[in-house]
């Protein structure tokens, strides 16, 4: 893309009048070859992320890309970096309003996000660690029927007791 710009200045006096001249600055810019700015299109094709996301994103105030004179949606590397963070931070399980307190709150709101999301992570790997006990149980259980198992037959009676409060 070639994109010409034409700049017209009063340069100083020559003789007894000012003379108008016009200068011509030229920019070769292909956007193509260039990592600097990425149409919707190659962000959602390099990060894996569907067009509709990303312009859900930034409905939700998490990006907010640049436009071209025509409209079209423009990112540029701190919208890259931004949807990696977001990325991450959804692979860290937080949601849309989470991630935006994270990035755009004060420390204040950020540290009360993650130590509420780690409470909750904590809760979930403590979770996660006694189905997978129980399965290990199962899996080296002598007992020709499950139901049989003094482990298996525990877990459940904890379970019952649970649902019964």
């Amino acid at each position: 893309m070639r994109i010409i710009d034409v700049v017209s200045c009063r340069s100083a006096a020559v003789g007894d009048g000012l003379v108008d001249m016009t200068t011509r600055i030229v920019l070769n810019v292909d956007m193509k070859s260039t990592a600097a700015v990425w149409t919707i299109g190659e962000l959602a094709a390099r990060s894996g992320v569907a067009r509709h996301v990303l312009r859900h994103w930034e409905s939700e105030d998490l990006l907010s890309p640049q436009r071209s004179t025509a409209g079209h949606r423009r990112y540029r590397p701190d919208d890259v970096y931004r949807v990696a963070t977001i990325l991450l931070a959804k692979e860290a399980g937080l949601g849309l309003g989470e991630i935006r307190a994270m990035t755009t709150g004060s420390a204040q709101q950020r540290t009360a996000v993650l130590h509420e999301h780690r409470a909750e992570l904590r809760n979930r790997i403590a979770a996660a660690q006694a189905c997978l006990a129980l399965i290990e149980c199962a899996l080296e259980c002598d007992h020709e029927d499950i139901g049989t198992c003094p482990h298996f037959r525990a877990a459940v009676a904890h379970r019952v007791t649970a649902l019964q409060r």
